[in-house]
């Protein structure tokens, strides 16, 4: 038995401007069984998240070369 999904979601390299986006979100639309494009406005919660996580990850990475002995 194969497992169904009900929605993928795509992840932005980088932020981009909104009239950039458009025929991004055009050719996004006209996928078989999309019914509908939701765009998510970048804010100071997501810029906070991001630099959470590169400072979690540069942590470690300073964790792996220089082990605590």
């Amino acid at each position: 038995m194969t497992d169904r999904y009900y929605a993928l979601t795509v992840v932005l390299e980088k932020d981009i401007r909104e009239d950039d986006a458009h025929h991004l979100l055009n050719a996004i639309r006209m996928l078989k069984g999309v019914l509908r494009v939701k765009t998510h406005v970048s804010n100071i919660e997501t810029l906070m998240a991001e630099e959470r996580a590169k400072d979690e990850l540069g942590r470690k990475l300073i964790d792996i070369v220089y082990p605590k002995t």
